[in-house]
């Protein structure tokens, strides 16, 4: 079965659609991960924000969002893959497309720590001190802007 990605702007995106990206975000984070928090946090609908997902045979299997922070940076978060998808490198294809649209500017997120290793992989390195959110320990990254070629 063959994965389909997805990007949007929430304007761009149907109410189906925004259901089930939610759906994802709140099934993982909120309820797997025993973080009761406020999953809407207004950032979604902010015009600089992409969304990007996987879908497989319709459903949403992966997913991420793109913000657009002050003086240009960009804002990886809510990298998110569905439990019955994981194993199939999904979060490293979201990343790679991720990083083609973010471009050469620089990149900013904020990793659980045990994925430090894996976000590495994709140019970010620890540009703080952890901190712990919800009961989990966290790490800021970043990937440096790269120059034009």
């Amino acid at each position: 079965m063959p994965v389909e990605s997805h990007l949007a702007s929430f304007a761009e995106l149907d109410a189906r659609t925004f259901h089930d990206l939610l759906r994802l975000r709140i099934d993982v984070f909120v309820v797997e991960q025993s973080c009761p928090y406020p999953e809407l946090d207004g950032r979604d609908v902010e015009p600089g924000t992409r969304h990007l997902w996987l879908t497989r045979d319709g459903d949403v299997v992966a997913y991420l969002r793109i913000l657009a922070d002050p003086a240009g940076t960009a804002r990886i978060g809510r990298v998110v893959v569905a439990p019955t998808a994981r194993g199939a490198g999904l979060a490293g294809t979201l990343m790679t497309e991720a990083l083609a649209v973010v471009g050469g500017g620089p990149c900013v997120l904020e990793a659980q720590t045990h994925l430090v290793g894996f976000y590495a992989g994709h140019g970010f390195a620890v540009n703080g001190p952890g901190y712990v959110e919800d009961g989990i320990p966290h790490t800021p990254m970043r990937r440096e802007g790269r120059p034009a070629a």
